[in-house]
């Protein structure tokens, strides 16, 4: 999970987070995602079930942010894990 702490057009330009989708045999799917100031996205770090036509499979999903302009961003990372 992250959550935006910076104002976007005041603090800082540019820095939107993106999630990639590597599917098997096609071409990666990038989404952007926009946030503002105190709004969160809760995101798969490793992979995600995704329905098929022969059922449920795994997608890879890899995180990162677009760069940034100018100013400073700041988030707050919150990682949760199934450990026993």
């Amino acid at each position: 999970m992250v959550i935006l702490l910076s104002a976007p057009g005041e603090e800082f330009e540019g820095g939107e987070l993106v999630l990639t989708e590597q599917r098997p045999r096609m071409q990666s799917r990038a989404e952007v995602v926009p946030l503002e100031q105190g709004h969160g996205a809760l995101f798969a770090v490793n992979d995600r079930p995704k329905a098929g036509t022969r059922g449920d499979y795994r997608v890879k999903m890899r995180h990162g942010v677009s760069r940034i302009r100018s100013g400073e961003r700041f988030t707050a990372g919150i990682i949760f894990h199934d450990a026993a």
